[in-house]
Order: structure tokens, then C-alpha cells, then sequence
């Protein structure tokens, strides 16, 4: 593509022909400037047959390609140029199937099984990335990993305890030998890079804010390098003493959501690791939306997840500073009272056509502006609107709105106000105001970047640092605000702190202290709770077992709160049976209950359950054999068990059952309630369906009211933490009351 230059007055043939692509001028001459980049692009238009010029976004592309270009090139442009070579490099052309992926993927098993079977899930999967890279340079990097993990699983089944324990750390070895050290260094791992050991080294120090970290194209204008000039950041540090400012800033429409957790981290995390200061401060715009119910749930959920701002503020608190703002914008004529409807904007945004009242004088936008104000015009007549560029290539550029009226009174700022700030207008300014170093937001934000930038270049205000991180999202539910709110509203779930929910009510109600797999969440939730919650027993469908061969008496025996405690501790122990004056710690009688799935007319061999004939241990007390079931009239319905127990402990069953005696003959153990919470969407992904609310999971949450439990349990308070034997994780959940407890399922085994 390199051709030569046309040389004399070909200057100025270049620059006239960069020019009709839609290059700005300084772009043009910057690129006739270049001899090499000239002879390209010149070639480029004329293979595109756009030398009488084409639309901007084309032109752009087209110098975009060349620049691109000029990288690869070097390696390929001389004289022995062979384009198949080149396309063969690129992998042009390759198309590489499933089956070629998983016949690669199959071949690095077969070489490298030992060493898989040996580490099983310790195995570095990234390796064996590579290795498959190597074979099938062009594969679908996603197709690779979902194959690998496929086959993973196929070859080693279920995770085991052991995979998830930390490796043992070695014994020091002895030092190395000279001749060996070369070899040893050779093959010792990496360092971690210090973004690994800590992400928050990437974020530049306040004193560094005066670079150009952003740049803002337009259709009609020079480009804008988003920057503080010294003046303004020399007046910015001063006020902060060069300390690290960031806000953590929700909207008090609704409950925080487990998305806000991660939002959280990264704002209070980085003004914590760098000494620096966090706000708390509700984005309150919209009147009509907030509560001040939002508003005290967030800030409990903030403590809660041990946080503390710095100071709680309100973009409420800065109305009267936007106002005036918004006053000096119109005065520099970056703002315009716009009439149309908010279909025709939409309409003309589509289009990219101005609105018909773009161009009106200042004074009479002024005189407006003012009477909106005032609540002399109409709401939905008039809105304030932002002169930005309507032939842009970014659609957050296209006039947005800044002011529109609303006749609502606002829940911290009453009812001196009828017209409202939008968040487009609001959020950068008041970023602004509080000396905010680093704004940091979610990627769905980083097209508003040059509306950020824009409006506080066009206010000669101090710019923070913008950054934005990838949105947390889990499968199976959805994370917007406003579907959380009609499940809530059409009580399709039991409210704001419904467990279902991944909002952060939902998920500590629950027991809970990128697209996330709910799987993954659930794994660091058992991690967690395996090391805090003590175990108990408790049947959730209880049928009853009478002991024939033993007295009616009450055996005491221990039963362990954690699986590793030592013998010799006494607090290791849970006392089941405590509520009675004696020593009791957990009643072993003639009647005990088990669950009705653990037990069958019919046995199998892969059944370890209780059956007619058949044994098993039921947990910290004796085996027992089922000798008679004693049926109801119909022939079919089990009323009772009967069995015998082995008091020697000499028969070794294989199956082990939890259960829950009576604590005296003839009184029912402890009644509970318990709920079994599923995922609350059959999808992974329920946002991107048309009717959501279709794929609601009808069987995502099931109450069982009768299920019995040890009678220890009867002292658990709101919030505490248990792992049911054999059933799971629970907590007490806030609707328990004196008369009965009620259990709510965190996650499963």
C-alpha cells in the first residue's frame, strides 16, 4: 500500500483530498507532514473510490486502517512483499471447528494425564490453555476454556474437600548447589506484578491530573484533551492537601444490590489504601423516584458491609450551585430552553438533526430558563438542553438534557424547587464540587466520558479522573433497579430483603455476609460459612423411628459444633438437649425422627439409606436395623418404622443419617419453619429476554412449616449462622418469632 508521494504542489493535492474524507485541518496537515503516511492513505482513497470525498465516520476509518497499518507493516513492507504470506500470519482464511478444538484440546490431555490426575482441580488450566493455543492458534478463545473445563470434570467428577484445602507448604530444603541454582531459576514461577498484589496501583496520584488521559472528537471543532490546566489543579490540591477524594455515589431509588458491592470495594478501597476519604453521596435528582426508606436501608447496608464515608452528602445539597451553573452556561452559550416532546428527541437524536430551538438567543433562553424556574411554564413545555454536537459519533453528545420541570416536592430538599437536574448534568459538576480525585463508575458509563468531560470544559471546572471497571453481574437474576422494582411492586417476590433477591438486604437476610456464575458466588459463600457456622441437626420431613429394643429412657451423648475439633475441648461440643436442669447433651430415645428420603420400601445398591432388613449409623449415636414398617390403611402410607439398635456399635453400616430424638417419651421435638430458596430465574441471563417475567422460577422458593429440630436451637437469635447436617446452610431469619423460629436456606452443601 505504500506508493510514492506526489512531490510539489502535491501537497497540497494531499491536503485537499484529506480534507474531503472529513480529516480536520490539523489532522490533514499533520499527515501531509509525513511522506510515508501520505503515499498510504492516498492510496487507501483511491482503492476505496472515495477521492471526491465521503462521510466523516468512513474518512476516519480509513486513516484509523492506515495507522494500524503502519505497525504490521514493518515486517512486511519490502520489495519481496507476498501477500499470502502475510495473510497466512494473520490467519486469514482459518476457520478452526469444535471438532478441531476438542481433538486438540483431547491430545494435551492424553500428554499430560498423569500430572492432571495427580494435581486434579490444582492443575494450571492456563497452561493447558496455552498449550491448546499452540496447536490452534485461531481457536475461539471461550470454546477453548468451556472444552477444557468440560474435560476436566469428565476426568476428575466432582470437586472433593481435598481440592478445595490449601496446599501444605514443603519443609525448607536444603541450599542449592552452584551448578543446580541455573536450573531452579529457570523454572521458578513469576512474580506477581504489582497490579496483582495490589489493583489499586493502576490509579494515578492526585498531583498527576494535569495529563491528558481523554480525548473528545467533534464534527465541528478541534478535538478536546480533557485535562486541568496548573492553575485549576494547583487550586483543587490545595483544598484537598493532595489527598485521594472519591464518593460512592448510589441513586436512593431502591435497595442496594450485590452489583453496589463490588461499586463499594473500589470507591471506599482505593480512598482507604491510599489514606484518602470517601463519600457517601445519594444521587437524588429524581423526586419522584427516591424514598427516604432507600435512603437509611443504604446507609445501615454501608456499615454493615464495614464501611464509614468520610461524610454523607446529597447532589440535593448542591441545587442552588448547579442552578447558577446552568445560568453561566446558557451565558456561554452551550445551553439552550428546547420545546420538543420527548418523542421528537428521540426522534431528532435518531436523525441527528438540532432541534428548531438550537439557535435562539441567549437572553431569550435566559428569560426561559428563568420563568421554569419560577413554575411559570408547564411541565413537560420546556427543558433546558445541553449545546453539545448532534453529528457526533457518540450518542451521549447529542444535546442531553440538563434542567426539566417537575411539580413534585423533593424528600431532603422540600418544595423550593420545581425544576430538576438531570444526571447527566449533575453527577460531573458535583464530582467538581467536592474535589472528587478519581470518579469511578461501571463500563456502561464510558460513553457518557465526553459528555463528563465536555460540560466541565465548557464551565472551565476542575476535571477528576475517570475510570470505569466491568459491571458485577450474577446469572439466574437481574441487577437492574428498575425490574428489581417491579418484582417488588407486583409482589412477585416478598420484598426488597426477599433471599431471592441479590440485593444486599436480601443476601445478609439470606445469610450472606463481570456475568458471575451463581455457582462461583456460591462456592466463596460454603468456603465461608464451612469455617463460622456451627453444626446442628434438623429434619425437614420427619418420619418416625420407635427403637423397639430399647428402654424408655434418655442417653446422653456429644455430638461435635465443628468436624476437626479436638476430643478434649469441651466447647467444641453442641448440648442438644440444654434446656432441661440435667447434664443432657444431646437426647438419644426410643423415638427418634429421620427424613422420609432416607428411607425405601425397596433397597439398591447404591442406596445408603434406611431400608426393611438394612442398617445404618445414625450420626454421634448407634446403628440401628429396620425390622417393621408398620403401614396405614390404604397399604401404601408409612405411619411408623420400627427398627434395633446395636448399643455395641459392633456392625459398621455405610450410610449415615442425621435425626432428632424426642426428649422424653412423648414430647415432640422442637417445631421450626424452614424456606428452600432456588435460583429465582430459570435463566441464566433473564435482563436480555423480552418477557422476563415469564422466566421466573415458580419453584424458587418452598416453606416448610413443620420441620423438627434440636432443642438447643430454641436460643438461636435473628442473623445467627448453622450448617444443617447433611442439608445445608441456614440462618434465622428476621420473621422468627418467641413461638417459632424460622430458617432460611443460604446455600446447599
Amino acid at each position: 500500500m505504500v506508493g510514492k508521494n506526489e512531490g510539489g504542489s502535491g501537497g497540497e493535492k494531499s491536503l485537499d483530498l484529506f480534507l474531503k474524507i472529513g480529516l480536520d485541518e490539523r489532522t490533514a496537515k499533520n499527515t501531509v507532514a509525513n511522506n510515508k503516511v501520505t503515499a498510504n492513505l492516498t492510496a487507501v482513497i483511491h482503492e476505496a473510490a472515495v477521492t471526491d470525498g465521503c462521510d466523516r465516520t468512513v474518512g476516519n476509518l480509513l486513516y484509523t486502517v492506515i495507522g494500524s497499518c503502519l505497525f504490521i507493516s514493518c515486517d512486511y513492507a519490502s520489495d519481496n512483499f507476498k501477500a499470502d504470506d502475510f495473510e497466512a500470519a494473520c490467519g486469514v482464511g482459518v476457520e478452526v471447528s469444535l471438532d478441531d478444538i476438542e481433538h486438540a484440546v483431547d491430545e494435551i490431555f492424553e500428554e499430560n494425564k498423569a500430572v492432571i490426575v495427580e494435581q486434579r482441580y490444582r492443575t494450571n488450566v492456563g497452561e493447558l490453555f496455552g498449550y491448546v493455543r499452540k496447536k490452534q492458534p485461531w481457536a475461539d478463545p471461550k470454546i477453548v476454556k468451556q472444552i477444557i473445563d468440560t474435560k476436566l470434570y469428565a476426568l476428575l467428577g466432582e470437586r472433593t474437600a481435598a481440592d478445595n484445602e490449601k496446599p501444605t507448604k514443603k519443609k525448607k530444603e536444603k541450599p542449592v548447589k552452584a551448578e543446580d541454582k541455573a536450573v531452579v531459576e529457570e523454572t521458578a514461577p513469576a512474580k506477581p506484578s504489582e497490579e496483582e498484589i495490589n489493583p489499586f496501583s493502576i490509579f494515578p496520584s492526585p498531583e498527576q491530573n494535569f495529563k491528558v488521559h481523554t480525548e473528545i472528537y467533534f464534527s465541528d471543532r478541534p478535538v478536546l484533551r480533557a485535562c486541568n490546566s496548573k492553575e485549576i489543579l494547583d487550586k483543587h490540591l490545595k483544598v484537598t492537601g493532595g489527598k485521594v477524594f472519591t464518593r460512592f455515589p448510589p441513586e436512593p431509588n431502591g435497595y442496594l444490590h450485590i452489583g453496589h458491592a463490588k461499586a463499594m470495594y473500589v470507591d471506599f478501597g482505593l480512598a482507604k489504601e491510599r489514606g484518602g476519604c470517601c463519600y457517601l453521596r445519594y444521587d437524588d435528582t429524581n423526586p419522584e423516584a427516591e424514598k427516604k426508606e432507600y435512603i437509611d436501608r443504604d446507609q445501615e447496608i454501608v456499615g454493615w458491609m464495614g464501611w464509614e464515608p468520610f461524610k454523607i452528602t446529597y447532589s440535593s445539597d448542591y441545587f442552588q450551585e448547579l442552578y447558577e451553573l446552568a445560568v453561566e452556561l446558557i451565558r456561554r452559550g452551550h445551553a439552550y430552553v428546547d420545546h420538543q416532546k420527548p418523542d421528537e428527541i428521540k426522534e431528532y437524536r435518531e436523525k441527528k438533526m438540532n432541534s428548531p430551538w438550537r439557535e435562539r438567543p441567549i437572553e431569550e433562553s435566559l428569560k426561559l430558563f428563568d420563568d421554569m424556574k419560577h413554575g411559570l411554564i408547564e411541565e413537560g413545555k420546556a427543558t433546558l438542553r445541553m449545546k453539545q454536537d448532534m453529528q457526533s459519533d457518540n450518542f451521549n453528545m447529542y444535546d442531553l438534557i440538563a434542567y426539566r420541570i417537575k411539580f413534585t416536592p423533593h424528600p431532603h430538599a422540600g418544595d423550593k424547587w420545581c425544576i430538576y437536574p438531570s444526571y447527566d448534568y449533575a453527577h460531573c459538576i458535583v464530582d467538581s464540587l467536592e474535589n472528587i480525585t478519581h470518579s469511578l463508575c461501571t463500563l456502561e458509563f464510558e460513553t457518557r466520558r465526553a459528555s463528563y468531560y465536555w460540560l466541565l470544559d465548557a464551565l472551565s471546572l476542575y476535571q477528576p479522573y475517570v475510570w470505569e471497571y466491568s459491571r458485577l453481574n450474577v446469572s439466574n437474576t437481574v441487577m437492574s433497579k428498575r425490574k428489581l422494582n417491579r418484582l417488588v411492586t407486583e409482589k412477585w417476590v416478598d420484598g426488597w430483603d426477599d433471599p431471592r433477591l441479590m440485593t444486599l438486604a436480601g443476601l445478609r437476610r439470606e445469610g450472606d455476609s463481570s456475568l458471575i456464575r451463581l455457582e462461583r458466588l456460591e462456592y466463596h459463600i460454603r468456603e465461608e460459612l464451612n469455617k463460622t457456622a456451627p453444626r446442628t441437626m434438623v429434619v425437614l420431613n420427619p418420619i418416625k423411628v420407635v427403637i423397639t429394643n430399647m428402654e424408655a429412657s434418655v442417653m446422653d451423648l456429644d455430638a461435635k459444633k465443628w468436624p476437626d475439633a479436638p476430643a478434649d475441648d469441651a466447647s467444641s461440643f453442641y448440648k442438644l438437649f440444654d434446656i432441661l436442669p440435667c447434664s443432657c447433651k444431646i437426647p438419644f430415645s426410643k423415638v427418634v425422627y429421620i427424613e422420609k428420603s432416607d428411607f425405601r420400601m425397596k433397597d439398591s445398591k447404591d442406596y445408603y439409606g434406611l431400608a426393611p432388613g438394612k442398617s445404618v449409623l445414625l450420626r454421634y449415636a448407634f446403628p440401628i436395623k429396620c425390622t417393621e414398617v408398620i403401614l396405614g390403611d390404604d397399604n401404601e402410607t408409612i405411619l411408623e418404622i420400627h427398627a434395633e439398635y446395636d448399643p455395641s456399635k459392633k456392625s459398621k453400616p455405610k450410610g449415615v443419617l442425621h435425626w432428632v430424638s424426642e426428649s422424653s417419651l412423648g414430647v415432640e421435638p422442637l417445631k421450626v419453619e424452614v424456606r428452600l430458596f432456588e435460583k429465582l430465574f430459570i435463566s441464566e441471563n433473564p435482563a436480555e429476554l423480552d418477557d422476563w417475567l415469564g422466566d421466573l422460577n415458580p419453584h424458587s422458593k418452598e416453606v416448610i412449616t413443620d420441620a423438627y429440630a434440636v432443642p438447643s436451637l430454641k436460643n438461636a437469635a435473628i442473623g445467627d449462622t448453622f450448617q444443617f447436617e447433611r442439608l445445608g446452610y441456614f440462618v434465622v431469619d428476621k420473621d422468627s418469632s418467641a413461638e417459632k423460629l424460622v430458617f432460611n436456606r443460604t446455600v446447599t452443601l
